[in-house]
């Protein structure tokens, strides 16, 4: 078995630097896919209330066989709960979907900058920490603005920005703003799905230099970048080659090379313009 290696967030925790996306997989096949996955040395499962798919994920903790303190579960408040009562409503909700006693990373899933309810929805949060219903706090498609005000308003810094992130929207500059602020950078759609990224020659001639194959390029860059990537594979043998990619590194020049690719945002998620409920 493979084993992911770990990195500590700001309060302490240690987090992989690859999880595993789990945005549809439901039901009984669901399970199997999350199931094989842990069963394969992925330690982090990423959902959302969003995702329609807590139960699932629970049910394939239970069934791994694993001590609860080896996984790590995140889950995300909807745009629809924001605000300090509504978020912990979320959380009991989410807590009583997954059946565990505590939410491991805890995110806002969009900040909906028109609702402006992310900050309550933040205090909430620091709350639930301290409660001990969850572990480590963070949010998702933030702004460096949207950071900043967070942690002025708090004095609390996310421990986790999951945003958009692959060779084609690299963000160099909140990627650097994460580093000086102690902020892990979390990657979703790690591999630029539904678009032609792992047929770029650039990839395919690195892949063919490191006897690897072009999704492995992609999701060590990632860590290159140390970034956390979360791709989502339903297929054992998928999930076996995604997360294979600390057995090589790639040259500075390499990285380089792959982050040339840039073309910004491929679906429109601006943080402040997008919203979802």
């Amino acid at each position: 078995m493979t084993s992911i290696p770990g990195i500590p967030l700001n309060d302490g925790t240690a987090f992989p630097e690859l999880g595993l996306g789990t945005y549809k997989l439901q039901g009984d096949a669901g399970i199997d896919a999350m199931v094989a996955a842990i069963g394969s040395g992925y330690r982090l499962l990423d959902t959302a209330v969003n995702y329609q798919n807590e139960t699932e994920v629970g049910e394939a903790v239970r069934r791994s066989g694993l001590d609860r303190d080896e996984l790590i579960v995140a889950t995300k408040i909807p745009g629809r709960d924001h605000g300090y009562d509504g978020a912990l409503a979320s959380a009991r909700g989410s807590l009583d979907r997954l059946g565990l006693e505590r939410i491991d990373l805890y995110l806002i899933h969009w900040p909906n900058p028109s609702v402006d309810r992310y900050l309550d929805t933040w205090r909430a949060m620091i709350d639930l920490r301290a409660q001990g219903l969850v572990r480590s706090i963070g949010v998702s498609n933030f702004t460096e603005p949207m950071l900043t005000r967070l942690i002025d308003e708090t004095g609390v810094t996310p421990a986790v920005n999951q945003v958009e992130l692959h060779p084609y929207f690299p963000q160099e500059a909140l990627r650097t703003f994460h580093a000086e602020r102690g902020i892990r950078t979390e990657s979703w759609s790690p591999l630029a799905r539904r678009s032609e990224l792992l047929t770029e020659p650039v990839i395919l001639d690195i892949a063919a230099v490191h006897g690897v194959t072009p999704r492995q390029v992609v999701l060590r860059w990632h860590v290159e970048l140390d970034a956390t990537p979360i791709p989502k594979s339903a297929d054992p043998a998928r999930q076996r080659e995604n997360m294979d990619v600390f057995g090589f590194e790639l040259r500075a020049d390499e990285v380089v090379a792959i982050s040339g690719l840039e073309r910004g945002r491929l679906w429109g998620g601006d943080p402040d313009t997008h919203e979802e409920m």
